[in-house]
């Protein structure tokens, strides 16, 4: 059954006192920022869910949604035009 937009929100909370207050998923201190620069590096959901047990694909989805819609209102200004 697909989670809803909520539920993917939930899995992702912030806490000033755990890594500096930076996006985690919950129950762990693993960032967003870390889970999204190991997949743009190429690993794997299995390869990832291997490596930090207890850690779930919806985890790892919820991670991607966080960045999705913390990017939704950004204007993005070109540093160099072509």
């Amino acid at each position: 059954m697909a989670m809803t937009e909520k539920q993917i929100l939930q899995c992702i909370v912030m806490n000033p006192n755990v890594m500096v207050g930076k996006p985690v998923i919950k129950g762990t201190r693993l960032t967003v920022e870390y889970i999204l620069g190991l997949l743009a590096q190429g690993a794997t959901h299995e390869e990832i869910i291997a490596e930090y047990q207890g850690l779930t694909v919806e985890d790892i989805q919820a991670c991607l949604f966080f960045a999705t819609k913390s990017l939704e209102n950004i204007d993005f200004m070109p540093l160099a035009t072509e």
